[in-house]
């Protein structure tokens, strides 16, 4: 009986808190919003913080979904995240980024590239703003070719292959990047028009073949050093990134 009541308390917290996104292909399970204060640049900011999961099946009883959670072995696995600032649902005017994970640029700060420069800066251009949301899209690492391969690629590239040639040499395509569950997720959060902050016109692209209205988008370049000079320059003359 006791142990009935703890699982009867634990649904009535959670299950305001998750909603179910149905797809064509299964369910998107969205968690959230958590208030998530984050250090950006010294100073304290609270955003909503979400994290979504795909699922092949559609569930809709809560308690299963809680009860699958044990034995689904999440960890083995990345899921994604969105970072939610200020009246998102309602502001008029909205930034958001589509940012890929790198687990070199974010987590270690590598300088090979410009991930986790554009990530931080990305939160203060919303923050600064007023409104706007982060999606923090997890199976992206490498441009779609994950951490191990782009493991590899790193040592290509060290031996006189640009970034391009290193993930073509390997048997990927440049960029095999998918937005269609961040789509999905935005869409659940926000009708209105939103800015898109990038330098890639392929992002700009998905968004606007998915029917969402995109009032501009605004360029994020910056940290540029003699370690990433190069893989900026592939990214504008092989991959089509916008100056």
């Amino acid at each position: 009986m006791e142990k009935l009541l703890v699982k009867s308390n634990i649904l009535s917290v959670l299950e305001d808190k998750i909603q179910i996104i149905k797809t064509g292909e299964g369910a998107v399970y969205l968690v959230g919003p958590i208030k998530l204060p984050v250090n950006l640049y010294g100073e304290t900011v609270e955003f909503k913080w979400y994290s979504w999961l795909k699922a092949d099946e559609i569930v809709e009883d809560y308690e299963e979904v809680i009860d699958r959670l044990s034995s689904a072995h999440l960890a083995d696995y990345q899921q994604s995240s969105v970072l939610v600032y200020g009246d998102f649902e309602y502001g008029e005017d909205a930034l958001i980024r589509m940012h890929s994970i790198c687990h070199t640029g974010d987590i270690f700060g590598s300088k090979r590239c410009d991930c986790g420069y554009q990530l931080r800066q990305s939160m203060k251009m919303i923050v600064e703003h007023g409104t706007g949301a982060l999606f923090y899209l997890a199976n992206h690492e490498g441009r779609g070719i994950g951490l191990f391969s782009k493991a590899m690629a790193y040592i290509l590239q060290e031996n006189g292959y640009d970034t391009v040639e290193a993930n073509e040499a390997l048997g990927f395509v440049d960029d095999s990047r998918n937005y269609e569950e961040a789509i999905t997720v935005l869409k659940a959060l926000r009708a209105k028009p939103v800015t898109l902050i990038t330098n890639n016109p392929k992002k700009l692209e998905a968004l606007r073949i998915a029917g969402l209205p995109v009032s501009g988008r605004t360029p994020l370049w910056g940290d540029v050093s003699e370690y990433n000079e190069h893989y900026l320059q592939t990214k504008v003359k092989k991959s089509g990134h916008l100056v």
